[in-house]
């Protein structure tokens, strides 16, 4: 099996704390759509306190197109690249060129290059490392990346792999849009980056141990992005917490049965937290003791909803608190699609 050698986290240099957030939101949608007070107790409601942003509330006041959006995600996110694929290395005691395969998910520009191959040989990555870089995963990213990097390690044995997921969805905020789908991306994202070094060799943190994914028919219209002149629209179309708290548990439950388990042999959980909401529901559908999702609610509080990469956020403050036993890790994303792990540590 693959373990995980190393975790690390990052965020962009722009705080956004949630009263200051309600102001720019009021200065920017106040003035020309009579719904904004009656949308302002989701931002309230969300259970944020404080998010980060690769760009300070001025540059939000102005109608970004496609050009300048997709001029600022390249040059945070290989910003992000650089500073959290070194901290990973650092923690697993690896060079860049001990590295022999790359996973790059994001899902909140289009690069090509992709952003990994950007970043190769300024940071001294060997030419021969094989790039694998995902796009459109969501915020079910940061499980099915981790996935994907420990099936990759396992089918070489002894090698390295890293993993990074980058989501800058601040720079998809449409300022041209009062929707409810887009003021509630408005109250929840921020941006962030994790990385990972994933190998079968090495002293790992924890270990991939099964993998999978459940993806439910007929619900593409649930989440994702819809693209238009300007860039990237948030969509929401139907209710989440619903969807985590009915459909959820049945797919988990299927998951773990294949492999000859069930949830009495979990010791300890690990969730995307994607809001307040989210997170009651899925303590509601796994039979957890109201509050007990803490790391869940915490980084939420911290960060926001930074997409892929915020359930390895949770993650790895989960892992510092180095409780023993199976854990299960899942997230939810476009699709409708739900990514889960198992892992020991």
């Amino acid at each position: 099996m693959a373990g995980l050698l190393s975790l690390a986290t990052a965020v962009p240099p722009f705080e956004l704390r949630t009263e200051e957030v309600i102001r720019e939101a009021r200065a920017i949608f106040g003035g020309r759509h009579q719904d904004f007070d009656r949308l302002v107790p989701v931002f309230g409601n969300s259970g944020i306190a404080r998010r980060f942003s690769v760009k300070p509330y001025d540059w939000f006041h102005q109608l970004q197109g496609w050009p300048e959006r997709s001029a600022a995600f390249l040059e945070s996110a290989c910003a992000l690249f650089d500073e959290v694929s070194s901290a990973a290395l650092d923690q697993a005691g690896l060079q860049p060129a001990d590295i022999d395969s790359i996973v790059m998910v994001s899902s909140t520009g289009i690069a090509t290059p992709s952003i990994e191959a950007r970043m190769l040989s300024g940071m001294g990555f060997r030419p021969d490392v094989q790039r694998v870089p995902v796009f459109g995963l969501g915020c079910a990213g940061g499980a099915s990346g981790l996935s994907l990097a420990a099936r990759l390690a396992q089918a070489t044995p002894g090698s390295h792999v890293l993993l990074v997921v980058i989501e800058l969805c601040t720079l998809a905020f449409r300022p041209d849009e009062m929707s409810k789908s887009n003021v509630i991306a408005t109250a929840l994202f921020g941006d962030g980056a994790a990385a990972a070094v994933l190998s079968t060799s090495g002293q790992p943190m924890a270990v991939i141990e099964h993998a999978g994914e459940h993806t439910w028919p007929e619900t593409t219209d649930i989440m994702g992005w819809r693209m238009d002149a300007e860039g990237f629209g948030a969509i929401f179309s139907r209710s989440i917490p619903e969807l985590a708290t009915t459909d959820l548990r049945p797919a988990a439950d299927q998951f773990l049965a294949r492999h000859g388990l069930a949830l009495a042999d979990v010791a300890s959980f690990c969730f995307h937290p994607g809001g307040a909401k989210v997170i009651i529901a899925l303590e509601q559908a796994f039979n957890l003791s109201a509050g007990q999702l803490q790391s869940e609610r915490s980084v939420l509080r911290d960060f926001g909803n930074m997409s892929a990469p915020t359930v390895l956020f949770v993650l790895a403050r989960e892992l510092q608190a180095a409780s023993a036993g199976r854990r299960f890790l899942s997230a939810l994303g476009p699709g409708f699609t739900a990514s889960f792990i198992t892992m020991l540590h």
